[in-house]
């Protein structure tokens, strides 16, 4: 079982944790490991964090000990930002859930259409949620650039 809450600034030691934990073990296995460093730094700078819980709808999935499990976010103009699952709590439903969400949030503001930017290993699940791959492109983490996939999804209108 797993709640939703909005993400606060005392959740960021938890959330830097979580997304350099995931990157370095779950996507290493699609990108070589200098790539998979470079873009675990970018996690490092607190006051984008801070930022990013300010100027987004940032939600964090918690277990029933209040671990965050996961965290999504999006913007008002429908830019999903980010959306990382913790390394020991993958393939639970925790991404779904999150997403769910993040639609429902979209929907409710009349946002028309979801956009993000969607790693090799993302992409599945996103093409499951009926993502379409709009390009791939090589986007600049902290120092190197990685293949990545700007990927959309139209949603319903109300």
């Amino acid at each position: 079982m797993y709640n939703i809450r909005i993400a606060t600034t005392d959740d960021i030691p938890e959330l830097k944790e979580l997304y350099k934990g995931t990157i370095l073990t779950i996507n290493a296995k699609d990108y070589p490991e200098d790539e998979i460093v470079d873009w675990a730094s970018c996690g490092e700078n607190e006051d984008r964090w801070k930022q990013l819980i300010s100027d987004l709808y940032f939600i964090v999935a918690t277990d029933v000990t209040g671990r965050i499990t996961g965290f999504s976010s999006v913007s008002p103009t429908g830019y999903l930002h980010s959306m990382f699952i913790h390394k020991d709590f993958q393939h639970q439903g925790i991404a779904t859930l999150l997403y769910n969400h993040i639609e429902q949030y979209a929907t409710d503001y009349n946002i028309k259409k979801i956009i993000s930017e969607v790693s090799i290993t993302a992409r599945p699940f996103f093409e499951q949620l009926g993502f379409k791959v709009d390009e791939e492109q090589k986007r600049k983490a902290n120092k190197l650039s990685l293949i990545n996939y700007k990927m959309s999804k139209q949603l319903q209108s109300k």
